[in-house]
């Protein structure tokens, strides 16, 4: 398992954190999604072997956001 950190633009409230984790969450190979609305950014534990980077920023638009691997990582 590794952990990344994705800057998300286009949130407008905490709903839209909790919507982001509830979608990554349930991609297989994610161990846990947390979404900061106030930072703007989202950090997902996940296996490398199951899933890459370009999906889950598939994920994230998909849910209506867009994401871009952030300096923290």
């Amino acid at each position: 398992m590794i952990k990344k950190i994705w800057k998300i633009s286009d949130m407008h409230c905490t709903a839209c954190a909790i919507n982001i984790d509830f979608e990554l969450e349930d991609a297989p190979g994610v161990k846990s999604a947390k979404t900061n609305y106030a930072k703007a950014l989202t950090e997902v534990e996940y296996d490398p072997d199951i899933l890459d980077e370009k999906k889950i920023e598939e994920i994230i638009k998909k849910t209506g956001y867009n994401a871009q691997p952030s300096q923290y990582s």
